[in-house]
Order: structure tokens, then C-alpha cells, then sequence
């Protein structure tokens, strides 16, 4: 079960930095590479949503096992309390802000997308929220990392 864990916070963070670093910019920037009238911003943005939302899947998946796993081994395992508790704290906050990122900010973009359409992408309200949930991924992305590395402190008994 933690080998399982393990792969599946990995692989989450892989697919997050594959997103963000790969992804979005290709998305967003086509005339890089096909040329100029391709794909309007917010029909990237139409794209990048609907990317976001299948990803959102994985992310709650994989959030809710490592939640499970992390409240399983704070009572299986003996080690030191401060690593347990500071495992199973992450994990919770990851599954928090991850139903943030998917059920406030993804929810709240799409409808916005839906509503106001062409002209979201000069909305303030919308920049505001958009810019609100990189962050939230982005902290999500740095608790994964240090929750993993956190895990290999199992193997140490106190």
C-alpha cells in the first residue's frame, strides 16, 4: 500500500509540472508553433479548462487515497508522532485544497467562461480568481512534494 501511495503522489506531481510546464505554454501560445490566427486566448482558455477538469478527476482521486493511506499508517506505524501528524496534516490539507481547486475555482471558471464568454479574459474579477487558483495549485504542488519526501521517514523507527 505504500509503494501504491507513493507512485500515485509522484505521479500526480509529475502530471501537475507536465501541465503547467508543457502544456499551458502550448496551449496558450500556438502562433509559436503554427502561426498566427490558430486559436483565439480564451479558445486556449476553453481548452486548457477542459483539461483542468479531467485533471481535476485524478487530483481528487489521488487526494482522497493519500488521505486514507496517511490516516491508516498515523495508526499503523510507530514512528515518531511529529512525522505522523505532520503526514496525516498535509494530506488533509492537499484534499482541501484540492476540492477548492475543483469544485470552487474550476467550477467558478467554467461558468464564467460559459456566462460572460469572449470577454472573460478581461474581467478582473475573473484574472483575480484564475491567478487565485495557480497559487492554490502551486501550493498544492509543493505540499505533494514535501509530503513524498516526508514519507521516507517511515522506514526510520524512533
Amino acid at each position: 500500500m505504500k509503494a501504491i501511495n507513493l507512485f500515485l503522489l509522484s505521479a500526480i506531481v509529475g502530471i501537475e509540472l507536465i501541465l503547467g510546464v508543457i502544456v499551458a505554454p502550448i496551449i496558450f501560445y500556438p502562433k509559436n508553433i503554427i502561426g498566427e490566427g490558430v486559436l483565439s486566448h480564451f479558445q486556449s482558455g476553453l481548452m486548457m479548462t477542459q483539461i483542468f477538469i479531467q485533471f481535476g478527476y485524478i487530483l481528487l482521486f489521488v487526494s482522497f487515497f493519500n488521505f486514507f493511506y496517511e490516516c491508516y499508517s498515523f495508526f499503523k506505524y510507530k514512528i515518531k508522532f511529529q512525522v505522523r501528524f505532520s503526514k496525516l496534516i498535509l494530506s488533509l490539507l492537499i484534499l482541501i485544497l484540492g476540492l477548492l481547486f475543483v469544485f470552487y475555482f474550476s467550477n467558478y471558471i467554467t461558468e464564467q467562461q460559459k456566462i460572460l464568454g469572449e470577454q472573460v479574459i478581461q474581467n478582473e474579477e475573473f484574472k483575480s480568481m484564475h491567478s487565485a487558483s495557480e497559487v492554490v495549485l502551486k501550493i498544492i504542488i509543493i505540499m505533494q512534494v514535501v509530503l513524498f519526501f516526508l514519507s521516507f521517514k517511515i522506514d526510520k523507527k524512533y
